[in-house]
């Protein structure tokens, strides 16, 4: 017997405690290859974000700044990168809980990044407990989930402002967060990081694809609308320098790219 969709993305987005939300969301991946959700049943769902009681959210200015030369400094950063993955989980659950009537390729797409978000979060945070330190240690801010907020009555505005915005910021933030830990002696967590980059491209890339089909089906030019979209939010436009390879395997074309940056010079 299959079971709603949207009601299990439901129950995992509003999990409090961290077990509880991973082995929900590594369910309902489950659950979604073996058939046994139906995401053609659209009940009226409330949707609510659950977190645990730590860390303590607080606004971006408010965390401190964290240095990767000293173990505290770097179990900070580490902390920061935790955090980024815990929200994404949240994120992909409720790209695919908030917007019925999406064709089924579009759960399957961020039911898969949900799953692989879970991971690396588990990842990192294993690296976060083996440097003496565990997730909920240190201040956060909930800046990604903010934007999710605000872009929670458009699936259109939601594909192009946080994974094709937000999220792709962590592209170019990434290599020289690892060049810092690399010079600090920390491999292992540059190695890591590696890893996150790479399937970050993906989602990325996923979110770039959504973004341009749903434009199509309205007939609206991709890239005129993206800079649109970033005014009408008053988004936080994309900043120099970028990580241009990854951005255009993840979809955007170079001539966007230049078009970002002189339209901020």
């Amino acid at each position: 017997m299959s079971r709603s969709l949207f009601a299990a993305l439901a129950d995992a987005l509003a999990a409090t405690e961290i077990e509880q939300k991973l082995a929900l969301t590594a369910g309902i991946a489950a659950d979604w290859q073996a058939g046994r959700l139906d995401w053609r049943d659209q009940p009226g769902v409330a949707l609510h974000c659950g977190l645990p009681a730590r860390p303590e959210l607080v606004s971006p200015r408010r965390v401190p700044k964290r240095n990767p030369k000293s173990p505290e400094g770097r179990a900070r950063l580490v902390h920061a990168i935790v955090h980024i993955e815990f929200t994404a989980i949240n994120l992909a659950l409720d790209h695919a809980a908030r917007f019925p009537g999406m064709p089924a390729q579009y759960y399957a797409d961020w039911i898969g990044v949900a799953a692989e978000e879970a991971y690396h979060f588990t990842i990192l945070r294993q690296r976060l407990q083996a440097l003496g330190h565990d997730y909920g240690d240190f201040p956060a801010h909930a800046g990604l989930w903010a934007m999710a907020e605000k872009t929670a009555g458009d699936v259109l505005a939601r594909m192009a402002l946080v994974p094709r915005l937000l999220e792709a910021r962590g592209l170019d933030a990434t290599p020289p967060i690892q060049q810092k830990l690399a010079e600090c002696g920390d491999e292992e967590s540059a190695r890591l990081l590696d890893i996150i980059l790479r399937d970050e491209i993906g989602h990325v890339g996923l979110g770039d694809q959504w973004f341009r089909q749903l434009c199509a089906e309205r007939g609206l030019e991709p890239e005129s609308t993206y800079r649109r979209l970033l005014d009408d939010y008053e988004a936080p436009w994309p900043q120099a320098p970028m990580n241009e390879a990854a951005r255009l395997a993840a979809g955007f074309s170079t001539d966007e790219l230049a078009e970002l940056v002189a339209a901020r010079a």
